[in-house]
């Protein structure tokens, strides 16, 4: 069984008020970098860029991570052949960036500690945030986003999907019951 909880307006007024936020906390669009998290991550850093872009008129950095060669739960979520992972590489500087994070879904926290760990491993950033487009709770790891679009209290039998046109063919977020 399936709720929408963000149709494709929502979706759209919600990158938007994101953006307005990011644009309040730095006056200074050129020392941020946001940066998408695979697979809907990317494609929520590149629309929050053309927000700010349409917003401010500046054009932010934009970049991508594959956390899959930083997780610590590989063997637990791949029971036969483990997927190929590769290390982290960076098209823009991150030294004294601050780098925004964008993800879909906050959950564990245990992607964003991966996401860290690449980011570390690679360089030092002045300063890390996190965007997300929907918290449902269930912590593991002492994370907290900076920037939330929608929060959604869940169970853990519940499943929150993000539907992105770039990769499902619409937007929409909606919560899978059992």
């Amino acid at each position: 069984m399936e709720n929408v909880i963000l149709d494709q307006a929502k979706l759209d007024r919600t990158l938007k008020r994101i953006a307005h936020e990011i644009l309040e906390a730095h006056s200074n669009v050129e020392d941020l970098v946001l940066i998408g998290i695979k697979t809907r991550g990317i494609f929520l850093a590149n629309r929050l860029s053309q927000k700010i872009q349409e917003i401010d008129g500046n054009e932010v950095a934009l970049d991508h991570l594959d956390i899959s060669f930083y997780r610590d739960d590989l063997t637990y979520r791949y029971d036969s052949q483990l997927p190929k992972v590769e290390k982290a590489d960076f098209t823009q500087v991150l030294k004294d960036k601050t780098i925004i994070l964008v993800d879909d879904v906050l959950y564990t926290g245990r992607t964003i500690r991966a996401a860290l760990d690449a980011i570390l491993t690679y360089d030092r950033p002045k300063r890390i945030q996190l965007a997300i487009l929907v918290d449902r709770g269930h912590r593991e790891l002492p994370i907290r986003a900076d920037y939330v679009g929608k929060n959604i209290p869940t169970s853990k039998e519940e499943r929150i999907a993000v539907r992105l046109t770039e990769v499902d063919g619409e937007d929409q977020v909606v919560i899978i019951r059992p």
